[in-house]
């Protein structure tokens, strides 16, 4: 990015740049299931996924009408958001479905946005919701993840030709659609080892009386009906 005014950087944030080429696109994708499937890169990479999962705890708490007290992540990519409210009924419900689903549809979003060519515009997006998050942050390393994240964006989106920026932006669009699907395989071995129950899957349990296993078949087929429209759409435009 060339600006030195607010008002270019404004322009450059609005501004389509040019699609890559297809090979890129793919290249991307393949390099995001290899973190994903990789233990050592995924336990660094699985703090995203937090970041946006209790990212969207946070959002649908706020949309419900409840009352938003802090959100913690913690060095073994656990996170917990704390609302205040009505400890039961719909929005306390949503609030708790939110999260698993969450990383999967910000990769759908980051899609919208790059089939528009919006490039930068997905990166300063990205910056701004971390920025926000940062506001309801209760602990030091979740400031640490967050402060982390958003200087990579930042430093890829500032310093970094176009080409970077959208192997960038591709590469994350791809790791959250596929990232979407291993927490809830990961969910599921957990309440097999050791039952929890706090446990989403288990929360909307009480809540709901469906049993947990059905939420995490539904956080599943959420997140790989997600999946797969997402491949439609980057790789069969």
């Amino acid at each position: 990015m060339e600006a030195t005014s607010l008002a270019e950087v404004w322009q450059d944030v609005f501004r389509t740049q040019p699609a890559p080429p297809y090979w890129l696109v793919a290249a991307a994708g393949v390099v995001a299931l290899g973190l994903v499937l990789t233990s050592g890169p995924w336990r660094v990479a699985r703090n995203v996924v937090t970041i946006a999962h209790e990212g969207g705890h946070a959002v649908v708490a706020l949309v419900s009408g409840r009352q938003l007290t802090g959100i913690r992540l913690h060095s073994d990519t656990s996170g917990v958001t704390v609302s205040r409210g009505r400890p039961d009924g719909i929005g306390m419900i949503l609030t708790v479905a939110a999260g698993y689903i969450t990383p999967s549809l910000v990769g759908l979003v980051g899609i919208l946005l790059l089939m528009n060519d919006r490039i930068t515009m997905l990166l300063w997006m990205s910056i701004l919701v971390l920025a926000a998050m940062l506001l309801l942050i209760r602990n030091v390393y979740g400031v640490v993840s967050l402060v982390g994240t958003g200087a990579l964006v930042f430093l890829v989106s500032w310093f970094t030709p176009a080409e970077v920026q959208a192997a960038f932006a591709y590469l994350f669009t791809w790791f959250m659609l596929v990232a979407g699907v291993r927490p809830v395989f990961e969910l599921q071995g957990q309440r097999v080892r050791q039952p929890s129950p706090h446990s989403d899957a288990d929360q909307l349990d009480r809540l709901t009386g469906v049993p947990g296993t059905a939420w995490v078949f539904f956080f599943g087929a959420v997140n790989v009906a997600v999946l797969a429209f997402g491949v439609w759409l980057l790789l069969f435009p």
